[in-house]
């Protein structure tokens, strides 16, 4: 069995839900703008940084970094040239 990555976390990201929100209020959430900062571009790729956020098993919500990184393709079919 393949081991999983280790989370990484948001730093300065807090992510909660308000129980007495209305519906189309999903999730609030809080930045320590130093921190979360920092946090952006330790682990900047092209100007971007993904994350998910997630829900305990505590029910808690946590915001942690989307590592996720599509396997490139490779051609292994031989191209054919086309007459014209």
């Amino acid at each position: 069995m393949a081991q999983q990555p280790e989370k990484v976390f948001a730093d300065g990201l807090i992510s909660k839900r308000n129980q007495n929100a209305p519906d189309f209020v999903i999730i609030n959430q809080s930045y320590k703008v130093d921190e979360f900062i920092s946090f952006l571009k330790k682990h900047n790729k092209n100007g971007w940084v993904n994350t998910s956020t997630k829900m305990a098993q505590s029910g808690k919500y946590y915001t942690e970094l989307d590592t996720f990184e599509p396997k490139s393709k490779t051609t292994t079919e031989k191209q054919t040239e086309v007459p014209f």
